[in-house]
């Protein structure tokens, strides 16, 4: 079914109109006007979250979770109608829109499963030792509570996962913090169909309408009133380096300063040791440039970097990679914003004279072609720019003289989502020189893989030390990321009436 967007914003349950409009840049398909947010709708949205926690915040674990499944049902009976505004808006193509819309109904309904079961409360016990002495010990009690109510930051590249109902919004709803989304410019028709999935499964479960709203972009001032906001506690943030830093300054600069959980990018260095680049050159540089140029490189785990060891195989994996980078075709980046930065970035390595080109293109407007570059590891430390996230399917090999080096090159490296060993059996010595490093340096450290596409599981951590993330104690997917919005208590000498009702079932 079509779906043509009406272009407000949802408060607390009503489509309200803003102070001007501004027009949508789909990649290909009908323009659309959308109201622009406003300073007033922040505070109306900030004030109804407020109330709604009052009472979301303290329902029943089984109300949330039927509220979470209800937004996932909800936006399957959408799904046609959201994969045809989506691909409109970004150019992503219809089978990757398939599958981000699978993983934003998956999350929500692990989210579901996660809450029922109880094990995030956390619940510990310590028993009154009334005839201790020399003092007696009263009972104490503690449990994980929600903080109340969140602002989520919709992000480019993903329109469904990490937007309006993605992983944040899924995470706080869950531990019963209502959310105020601050919807991205870039993809406003789908991000306006999928508030109108929530409110369907506000108006199924009856829950108050306040425990959601979408104020869409147009406006940098409303993003900033969103974090300062009094009644905001927390905030979920995926994107640029300089936005997410900009906002997170403005959380530490409140009266009451709040956490700001921004994921802020990575170039995901993969290092290829000795034994594993000899047995299988060529297909590591295959499999490097799918990774690499997986959506148009659009993605916050893309393997920007390669270290490998001077000679004859690391002559063979460039000449793979160079082979199958050329086979791909010119791919529609999410914004022209992005794409600008993307041919940016690509002009910051061709300035360099210490920067060989080994697969150079141009590319035009929206399109993008990948590109490959090279240097050596003494002058790629020298150029701390070089380290810097380039959205986009561009690539640098980085040849070393040794595993030394390798060694020196991880410990300069800044905080990352994610960091690769590529290994056979004969380096196991020299992995274990070099997984402490990294782990130090990455929320996920992978063997023989790559790392685009994540896993919404228990165990995965998206996330990692600064600039990968604002804080590396938190992740962005997978359970764990319900931590991000819940907050301990201790409850001594109280009566079994007067406790909250998750330590009672």
């Amino acid at each position: 079914m079509a779906f043509t967007p009406n272009g407000k914003h949802l408060v607390a349950g009503a489509w309200l109109d803003g102070n001007g409009t501004f027009t949508s840049s789909p990649a290909h398909g009908p323009a659309h006007t959308f109201a622009v947010g406003t300073v007033e709708l922040v505070n109306r949205a900030a004030e109804a979250a407020e109330e709604a926690f009052l009472s979301y915040g303290y329902a029943p674990r089984a109300t949330r979770a039927a509220f979470l499944r209800a937004i996932a049902d909800e936006i399957e009976a959408r799904a046609e109608a959201i994969t045809e505004i989506g691909t409109q808006e970004t150019g992503l193509p219809v089978a990757r829109f398939q599958g981000e819309r699978g993983r934003t109904t998956g999350q929500l309904r692990l989210f579901a499963d996660h809450i029922e079961k109880g094990d995030y409360l956390d619940r510990r016990f310590d028993a009154a030792l009334p005839d201790r002495q020399p003092a007696p010990r009263q009972e104490i009690r503690l449990i994980q509570r929600p903080i109340g109510p969140v602002a989520v930051f919709g992000a480019s590249n993903f329109p469904l996962a990490f937007s309006t109902a993605g992983g944040d919004t899924a995470a706080a709803l869950a531990a019963g913090c209502p959310v105020v989304v601050k919807g991205h410019s870039a993809h406003p028709g789908t991000g306006e169909i999928v508030a109108e999935a929530v409110l369907a499964a506000i108006e199924k479960t009856g829950v108050h309408p306040g425990v959601f709203s979408l104020i869409q972009g147009g406006n940098r001032q409303v993003g900033e009133a969103v974090v300062q906001h009094p009644l905001i506690k927390a905030v979920g943030f995926t994107g640029s380096l300089a936005g997410g830093r900009a906002l997170f300054n403005l959380c530490a600069a409140r009266p009451e300063p709040i956490p700001f959980f921004g994921e802020l990018g990575s170039v995901n260095p993969m290092f290829l040791l000795p034994e594993a680049l000899k047995a299988r050159a060529e297909s590591l540089g295959q499999g490097w440039a799918g990774s690499l140029t997986m959506g148009a490189g659009q993605f916050c785990t893309n393997p920007g970097i390669a270290i490998v060891a001077d000679g004859a195989d690391a002559d063979r994996f460039t000449a793979s990679a160079v082979e199958a980078l050329g086979k791909v075709g010119a791919q529609t980046m999410l914004t022209d914003g992005i794409a600008k930065a993307y041919h940016d970035g690509q002009a910051r390595f061709e300035s360099r004279n210490t920067v060989k080109p080994l697969l150079k293109t141009n590319s035009a407007g929206r399109e993008a072609l990948p590109n490959l570059f090279e240097i050596s590891g003494d002058q790629f430390l020298a150029d701390h720019a070089l380290s810097e996230e380039v959205f986009g399917p561009l690539g640098l090999v980085v040849r070393v003289s040794s595993v030394d080096e390798m060694a020196k090159l991880a410990r300069n490296f800044e905080g990352q989502l994610t960091t690769t060993i590529h290994m056979d059996a004969g380096d196991l010595d020299d992995a274990k020189r070099l997984r402490p490093i990294l782990e130090r340096k990455a929320g996920r450290v992978l063997v023989n893989g790559f790392p685009t596409g994540v896993e919404v599981v228990d165990s995965m951590v998206h996330g990692g030390p600064y600039p990968a993330s604002t804080n590396f104690g938190a992740t962005s997917v997978g359970t764990m990321s319900i931590r991000r919005f819940l907050r301990p208590v201790s409850y001594q000498n109280m009566p079994e009436g007067l406790l909250p009702e998750d330590f009672l079932n």
